[in-house]
C-alpha cells in the first residue's frame, strides 16, 4: 500500500482521532482537510527521507569477507552481483535482469610470499603487485636506480653487467612514469637481464587493476619505500592466475515511470579488486559499495513514489578492470541511449568532505547548472567543484557517446587515503555524504 493511501480520512477513523487527541467530533470535521493535507505532508516527507539504516545495511554486506573484496578468483563479484539482484527486486523494482558479458582479467589468489633481507613483509601493508604482474619465485638482488644523477644509457649499461644480472631493479613509481620508455622496456624480455621490477609507493600501498586484462613478461612489485630502502636481496614466492573468457554481469533493475518515452539511468558499479593471496582482500566500503548501496535506496525511492518516467538502475561489473561493464552496456543498451534524459554515475561516495566532485558530459553541463542552483538553494556542499572529464569511471563510455550525464564523487576526505588499499573496510567507512547526494539528485530529478 502507498503511503498517501494510509492517510485516507473516513467517518471510522474519525472517532478513533477524536479519542485519540481528545478532540470534540463537532470540531474535526471542519478540520478534515487541515488533517488530510497534514498527514499527506508527513507522509511524503517519510517516503522522501534517505534510509540511512538500508544504505549502511548493504554497504557493510558488500564490504564483507563473504565477497572477498568483490572480485574474480574467487567469484567474489558475481556472488555480490546476485545479492544485489535480490536487493532490487525487494526495494520493489518492476523488472530485474543480469547483461552478462566476458573479461579477460589476472589475479593473485594463491601464494602471496615476500621477504627484504630476510624480513618477511606483510601484503597489502607492505607489499602489493601491479596488476598485470606475472607470479615470481626464486631469490634476486636488488638493484636501487640514482634518480639524483639518472642517466637511461649508464642504467641500461649498468643492468648489462653480470653482478646485476637477474636484478629486481627499484625505484620510486612516479620516477619511473616519467621515464616510462626506459622502465618499460625492463618489463620485456630481451630488452634487458633484470628479472622484474620493484615500485616504491607511500603507505598506504595500493593496488591498481585498470589493466589487468594482460600480463607482462616480467614480475611487478609495489613496496613502500621503507620497506625496500638498503635492501640487497628480495626473495618472493607470489602466484598469479589470468583468467580468459570469465563470465561477469552487470545487474539492471527498472522502475516503470508514468511515462516510457524517456528515461534516467543512476549508476555505480559493485565489482573491486578481489584478493592480494589467498588470506587478503579488497573490502571496498568506499569504493564502490558506497555508490552501489545509493542506488539501492534511490530504486526503493522511486518505487515507491511512480516516477514520470522510467528509471533505471544499473550496476556495473567490470569497472575495475577498465570499465568493461559500463562500456559494454553503452555498445549493447537494453533502452536507447537517446531516450537518456540525465545519467548519473555514483562512484565512492562514502565520505565527508563538504565540498563534492563532480564531472560531467558536454550535454549534461546545462543539467549541472540546475545541480548549482539546488545546492545554492538547499546548501548540501559547501560548493560543486567540477573537473574535467576522465576515462576513470563508468560515466566515461556515455558522455563519449554524448549522453548527458554526471560523475558524482566524493575525495579528499577521511575515507579517501584509503581507496584501492586493504584499509577501505566497513571500520573506517564515512556515511556523510550519502545524504546530500540523495537529495541532490531527487531534487534535481523533479526539477530538470
Amino acid at each position: 500500500m502507498k503511503m498517501w493511501q494510509q492517510c485516507h480520512i473516513n467517518k471510522k477513523n474519525y472517532s478513533y482521532i477524536c479519542s485519540k487527541f481528545n478532540i470534540h467530533r463537532d470540531l474535526l470535521y471542519p478540520m478534515k482537510r487541515f488533517f488530510l493535507l497534514f498527514l499527506v505532508l508527513c507522509a511524503v516527507q517519510g517516503v522522501q527521507a534517505q534510509d540511512m539504516a538500508h544504505y549502511k545495511r548493504v554497504v557493510k554486506e558488500l564490504s564483507s569477507a563473504k565477497y572477498q573484496g568483490r572480485g574474480y578468483a574467487r567469484d567474489g563479484a558475481n556472488k555480490a552481483g546476485k545479492f544485489l539482484q535480490k536487493e532490487f527486486v525487494k526495494a520493489g523494482a518492476d523488472e530485474v535482469t543480469l547483461q552478462p558479458f566476458t573479461i579477460d582479467i589476472n589475479t593473485f589468489p594463491g601464494k602471496m610470499e615476500l621477504r627484504a633481507d630476510g624480513r618477511k613483509l606483510t601484503p597489502g601493508v607492505d607489499f602489493s603487485m601491479r596488476e598485470y604482474s606475472p607470479g615470481v619465485k626464486g631469490e634476486f638482488p636488488v638493484y636501487h636506480v640514482d634518480t639524483l644523477n639518472f642517466d637511461a644509457d649508464r642504467l641500461l649499461a649498468d643492468l648489462n653487467r653480470p653482478e646485476n644480472a637477474g636484478c629486481l631493479v627499484a625505484c620510486e613509481f612516479w620516477f619511473t612514469y616519467k621515464h616510462r620508455e626506459v622502465f618499460s622496456k625492463l618489463q620485456k624480455n630481451g630488452e634487458c637481464p633484470n628479472a622484474g621490477l620493484i615500485y616504491t609507493w607511500p603507505s598506504p600501498i595500493k593496488f591498481f587493476k585498470a589493466y589487468g586484462h594482460r600480463v607482462v613478461d616480467k614480475p611487478i612489485i609495489w613496496v613502500t619505500p621503507e620497506a625496500i630502502v638498503g635492501v640487497q636481496k628480495v626473495s618472493a614466492d607470489i602466484e598469479n592466475r589470468f583468467l580468459e573468457d570469465y563470465e561477469i554481469f552487470n545487474v539492471i533493475a527498472k522502475v516503470e515511470g508514468e511515462s516510457h518515452d524517456s528515461c534516467y539511468v543512476f549508476t555505480a558499479h559493485y565489482d573491486h579488486l578481489g584478493n592480494l593471496g589467498a588470506k587478503v582482500y579488497y573490502a571496498g566500503a568506499n569504493d564502490n559499495a558506497s555508490g552501489t548501496a545509493a542506488i539501492v535506496t534511490l530504486a526503493a525511492h522511486y518505487a515507491a513514489n511512480r516516477p514520470a518516467c522510467d528509471m533505471y538502475f544499473i550496476a556495473f561489473s567490470g569497472e575495475d578492470a577498465n570499465l568493461r561493464g559500463s562500456e559494454f552496456f553503452a555498445e549493447h543498451p537494453i533502452v536507447p541511449l537517446s531516450q537518456i534524459k540525465y545519467l548519473f554515475n555514483i562512484d565512492m561516495i562514502g565520505d565527508n568532505n563538504p565540498v563534492q566532485y563532480c564531472e560531467c558530459s558536454d550535454e549534461g553541463l546545462g543539467g549541472f547548472e540546475v545541480f548549482g542552483q539546488i545546492n545554492a538553494e538547499k546548501h548540501y556542499f559547501e560548493a560543486l567543484d567540477r573537473g574535467a572529464l576522465a576515462a576513470n569511471s563508468d560515466h566515461y563510455p556515455f558522455a563519449v557517446r554524448h549522453v548527458p550525464c554526471i560523475f558524482l564523487e566524493n575525495q579528499n576526505g577521511d575515507a579517501f587515503p584509503y581507496y584501492h588499499t586493504i584499509f577501505d573496510t566497513w571500520k573506517t567507512a564515512v556515511f556523510d555524504t550519502y545524504e546530500p547526494v540523495f537529495k541532490l539528485i531527487t531534487d534535481f530529478v523533479n526539477k530538470y
